[in-house]
């Protein structure tokens, strides 16, 4: 008779165990998610092929989307703009690398462009984790280097970023709406 009422017991206690951890347990699988980020973020890396893992550059960034806006209006000609949307945009060279002609070491940049006609100025920048270009400061920039810009034949509706393979490195090319850019880079071998 004990050893019954032992294990009535053993088994109460499990069940009064087994329905505690279910009820902490849904406090925990009950978290609130945000929805889905009207400008998702994207990633571009050189190499594109994911089977190579030796990457040299990969720039991180969120997309905009035009929604029957000018470009001119989101990315105005002459100011400082975070490159997309959200965070400001980051790019990593993985090696020592060339953009625009500039020497730069591997690392991590901020990267910021200012929209202009015919050209765009890119700009690298130590300071990381920084939301638009609010709080952007001339005197953290590494380099800066002006890039062609040009009109494509198709218009793009969310901002977008490649690297495009040419003779003797790759160019960042960033087009949004029919707006073009093309950022010449090489590495350092």
């Amino acid at each position: 008779m004990i050893e019954l009422k032992i294990e009535l017991m053993k088994n109460v206690l499990t069940l009064t165990l087994l329905i505690c951890a279910i009820a902490f347990t849904g406090d925990v699988i009950a978290q609130d998610f945000s929805g889905m980020d009207k400008s998702p973020m994207d990633m571009a890396s050189y190499p594109s092929d994911y089977k190579i893992s030796d990457k040299a550059v990969r720039v991180i960034y969120s997309r905009p989307q035009l929604k029957g806006r000018a470009v001119a209006d989101l990315a105005p000609a002459g100011k400082v703009w975070r490159t997309g949307a959200n965070e400001a945009a980051e790019i990593t060279f993985y090696k020592g690398a060339t953009i625009g002609g500039k020497k730069i070491d591997a690392g991590t940049y901020s990267l910021f462009t200012i929209p202009g006609e015919g050209k765009w100025t890119v700009i690298l920048n130590k300071n990381l984790n920084q939301w638009g270009s609010y709080f952007y400061q001339d005197s953290s920039d590494v380099v800066r280097v002006q890039a062609k810009a040009s009109e494509g034949d198709d218009s793009l509706e969310a901002f977008s970023m490649t690297f495009k393979e040419v003779d003797g490195g790759v160019h960042l090319v960033m087009g949004w709406g029919t707006d073009r850019v093309a950022v010449p880079i090489t590495f350092v071998m």
